[in-house]
């Protein structure tokens, strides 16, 4: 089993396995779940996983924030579950959100996450060209424009991309919606809109209209046409659905997208594009100040993608965009600079280690490490970096810094800030200096790191080891357990808990020192070199590994909470078997050990203590 695997078992246990995922997809940094029942997301599990930066509930969506390496785990779980697609024909459950706004922004969010790496792509690919333009690419010449127009295809193309992804959030049929991008962008209607003379269909009126890289037109008639299918569904006879549902699909929607949603998706865009005329004319400075301070507390809910519409809107009509690129430079340079403070100050050389690591990943335009790993984590960080990034989004406000393609903004992709004005590319260099310059001057001078850490002083870092339970259940004392050899103490002093859970997790950090084939057993050491045994059943070795599935492997590092066996309760009684759980402390004299006196425990409950020998330095 490859560790990704064990990973990707791992956070499929904590939101609630297959069954309670209605559909996944991700972005750049993270796993983005919709869940039928969200009270199993287990956030407090997830966040105690290594791999996982920070575990979220945004609107129907439940993230798990992963950083730059979330598509190998996406990819890892969609293979390995059969996990439910949306668009399958399955009928959506109940929203129960009643908040339009935040449904809208959700909807948007969820349906712009998946596409964001083509826009990247075809983002890269166009600053590629204008690199080689500068190096001298003749702009009239073939090279230049086959280039060109393969770059803008990602462009031109989007309501395809928007009518898969949005078809999966409303849950109809892909290929249909596809289709209707194929009716809005077919060759014959561009040319229809070309000539400029007025067209309709049976005397109802069809507004000329480009739609190539529109984003609005094709989402409002996705979002129809679920409807449509779904009415299809139902009067359609049972002998003939097969033909007449998709029929009557394309046939009643398509129309009333060229005739109805299509116009009016497009003046929603016209109305969008006067909004960004006006704000960029009256005040330029605004957006990129809001976006430069606000980024964090948007990227902490996965809302940054839903301005992803509008920017995209911006770089159709203009050929640049003023609504995410400077303020999230600024942010995010600030980011790495409030990092980079944290490494200098941090005595702790884990600690550093993770800062310095954090502002190279933030300089590349991913922040979540630096955020969930550092900001949030001292104090006064996550301010200066609002501040000091609102500040910077001003100076590119007020020197009109406009971004020409997409690309995560970041110091590698610069070069998205190419083109017509050279002073432009200046501007986002000063502002690269100024929000890297001021957070780093600010969280040095005022963030709070604690000086004083257990690897500073000569006294070791624990004297008192506190373990949790690894189960839900009731305690029972070891010495009335149903085996003579447990309850006698002889392989080692603990307690006992008769389980009322399936899946048995660390009660402590530490490594696995030893596994069993059958899987009724496990061995860990801490950090103070004490032995720990947890042993599921009595004579479960019996079984032959039936009902038991190991999740960790040999030498792994644990954190407290993090599971190590999958059990079958009902298939270890219904064998006969008593599945009673032995915590057992090896080599660990009983009167160094304190167990807690509570009637049941659960995984978060203190379950007992081993007072340990003072080290000395």
């Amino acid at each position: 089993m490859s560790d990704h695997q064990k990973i990707t078992d791992r956070i499929m246990a904590a939101v609630g396995g297959a069954k309670n995922v209605k559909t996944l997809n991700h972005c750049a940094t993270r796993l983005r779940f919709t869940l039928a029942d969200k009270t199993q997301f287990d956030i407090q599990r997830l966040e105690q996983m290594p791999e996982v930066l920070s575990a979220v509930n945004s609107g129907d969506e439940s993230q798990v924030v992963i950083g730059a390496n979330v598509t190998k785990y996406y990819a890892e779980i969609t293979k390995n579950y059969h996990i439910r697609e949306a668009g399958d024909g399955t009928k959506p459950s109940a929203d129960h959100e009643k908040n339009i706004l935040k449904r809208v922004l959700n909807a948007i969010v969820s349906i712009m996450a998946p596409i964001i790496t083509v826009l990247i792509a075809g983002g890269m690919f166009k600053v590629v060209i204008a690199i080689l333009a500068l190096f001298g690419l003749d702009p009239k010449g073939v090279p230049y424009l086959t280039l060109s127009f393969m770059a803008d295809a990602a462009f031109y193309f989007l309501p395809f991309m928007l009518a898969v992804s949005a078809a999966k959030k409303f849950n109809t049929n892909t290929y249909l919606a596809m289709m209707m991008a194929g009716v809005l962008l077919h060759p014959s209607f561009t040319a229809m809109v070309a000539t400029g003379k007025p067209i309709a269909l049976f005397g109802a009126p069809i507004r000329l209209a480009s739609y190539g890289g529109s984003v609005i037109p094709i989402i409002l008639i996705v979002w129809f046409m679920s409807y449509v299918e779904r009415f299809a569904e139902k009067i359609a006879p049972t002998i003939i659905k097969t033909m007449l549902k998709p029929l009557l699909v394309a046939l009643i929607t398509a129309p009333v997208a060229l005739i109805v949603i299509g116009p009016i998706g497009s003046l929603l865009g016209d109305g969008l594009y006067t909004a960004v005329t006006f704000i960029n004319q009256h005040t330029p400075w605004l957006v990129p100040t809001v976006v430069g301070a606000f980024t964090p507390l948007l990227v902490m809910v996965g809302m940054h993608v839903s301005l992803l519409p509008l920017a995209t809107l911006s770089i159709t009509k203009f050929g640049s965009e003023t609504i995410m690129g400077p303020g999230m430079l600024a942010s995010n340079i600030a980011q790495a600079g409030a990092a980079a403070a944290i490494a200098f100050r941090e005595k702790q050389a884990r600690g550093r280690q993770i800062a310095l690591s954090a502002s190279v990943t933030a300089l590349s335009g991913i922040t979540e490490p630096a955020l969930y790993g550092v900001t949030l984590k001292y104090k006064r960080a996550l301010t200066c970096v609002m501040v000091s990034g609102g500040l910077a989004g001003l100076f590119a406000g007020l020197t009109g810094l406009v971004r020409y393609s997409f690309g995560s903004p970041g110091i590698f992709t610069l070069p998205v800030f190419i083109g017509n004005n050279p002073a432009n590319f200046r501007n986002a260099l000063f502002t690269v200096a100024i929000a890297f310059g001021l957070t780093f001057v600010s969280t040095y001078l005022f963030a709070i790191v604690e000086k004083k850490t257990p690897a500073d002083t000569n006294e070791p870092a624990i004297k008192c080891q506190n373990l949790k339970s690894v189960v839900t259940g009731k305690l029972i004392p070891l010495k009335d357990v149903n085996d003579d050899v447990f309850a006698s103490g002889s392989l080692g002093h603990g307690v006992a808990i008769a389980p009322e859970d399936d899946l048995i997790v660390a009660p402590v950090d530490a490594v696995v020192t030893m596994t069993y084939p059958t899987g009724h057993a496990i061995g860990l050491t801490t950090a103070t070199g004490q032995e720990i045994l947890i042993h599921v059943g009595i004579n479960t070795v019996k079984m032959n590994g039936r009902g038991f599935k190991t999740l960790v492997n040999t030498d792994q590092h644990v954190t407290a909470g993090e599971p190590l066996i999958q059990i079958d309760l009902k298939l270890i009684e219904q064998e006969g078997f008593d599945p009673t759980i032995m915590v057992l402390l090896l080599n660990t004299p009983a009167d160094r050990i304190t167990i807690q006196e509570k009637a049941t425990v659960t995984t978060d409950d203190h379950l007992l203590s081993v007072t340990q020998a003072v080290s000395e330095a």
